[in-house]
């Protein structure tokens, strides 16, 4: 319970709390007539950041602090987690090789906060009813690491108003890439099945259910979802459904294990044997596990405890904690 409480915390980000450490964090600067009150405002400013990741203030505090402090390599290290959550993009950690942060660290985050807001809706302010803008993200969204929570709830957020805003297509298309990278993103999968649903794409709908519920049992989405079919059945309406066999199950499960590389990623795998039929499939979810390929491992595993495999639900588990502990 406590890992599960700790992960919506992550997806929830507190903004009341995040705005109480800031506000504490300016009061420190104020009278930072020493290193220790820097000290303490640092404290609060990190706070800040870990309770509400989604506010620039945050970072903003954060990294003034560390300038003052006269702090390159922890200016350094506040850029790369910011663009870690704006998606692990090569081409903006590679701004911040050789370049003296202390003076130029501020220019560099307001930079990537203008091209990348972290509020969802200014971001739709500035891409939706741009063709142009929403192809460039769509291939932005194809080529990132996304395994990151916060990358991968902020990422969620944005292609929610896509779908508002009447793309369904894309949402569903880029909901897979964003859930082949974190399938513990249980909001997502549940928002992409009640999207299948109202479409009439039943199957598909019990497969995102399924996923939701398999990390969240408590929420019983797929419990639900076949509870309304059957009573669909039994009514004026008959609709010829019950839950996909195994086969598709697997076949679905396969598709999510090939998505869950980035384009731009896949050299960091490592190499792996050409003819997969020779690798034993315990060794190959061993290889990703070791590799930090959890989600490929687990959409592996998930294959298998489909099959009836009870080493293969015994492996979910395993690599359900080790998701979960990466937060």
């Amino acid at each position: 319970m406590a890992d599960i409480d700790i992960t919506r915390k992550l997806q929830h980000p507190r903004r009341s709390l995040g705005n109480r450490h800031r506000s504490q964090a300016e009061k420190f600067l104020k009278i930072s007539k020493d290193n220790e009150n820097l000290s303490w405002a640092e404290q609060s400013a990190k706070q800040a950041v870990l309770y509400d990741f989604t506010n620039p203030q945050n970072w903003e505090t954060l990294t003034k602090i560390k300038i003052l402090k006269n702090d390159e390599n922890g200016v350094r290290a506040v850029l790369e987690e910011l663009f870690t959550i704006l998606g692990r993009d090569p081409e903006l950690l590679n701004q911040l090789k050789d370049v003296d942060l202390t003076p130029n660290g501020m220019n560099l985050l307001h930079a990537g906060l203008n091209i990348d807001p972290l509020d969802p809706d200014k971001w739709a302010g500035n891409v939706l009813g741009n063709e142009e803008e929403i192809i460039n993200f769509k291939q932005r969204v194809e080529t990132l690491d996304l395994r990151d929570v916060r990358a991968n709830v902020l990422f969620s957020r944005r292609i929610e108003r896509l779908r508002d805003n009447g793309d369904e297509e894309l949402f569903i298309h880029l909901s897979r890439i964003l859930l082949a990278q974190r399938p513990s993103n249980h909001e997502t999968w549940n928002e992409l099945g009640k999207l299948h649903e109202r479409r009439s794409e039943y199957d598909e709908a019990w497969f995102c259910y399924d996923q939701a519920q398999t990390y969240f049992p408590t929420l019983q989405v797929r419990d639900r979802y076949k509870k309304r079919m059957e009573a669909k059945m039994d009514g004026d309406k008959i609709i010829p459904w019950k839950e996909p066999i195994v086969q598709s199950r697997v076949e679905f499960l396969r598709k999510m294990e090939n998505m869950t590389t980035p384009k731009n990623y896949i050299e960091n795998l490592g190499t792996q044997e050409k003819d997969e039929n020779k690798i034993d499939i315990y060794q190959k979810i061993t290889n990703m596990r070791d590799m930090g390929n959890l989600s490929g491992a687990f959409f592996i595993a998930r294959q298998l405890s489909a099959e009836g495999n009870d080493m293969g639900t015994k492996l979910v588990k395993e690599i359900m904690e080790e998701m979960t502990d990466e937060n």
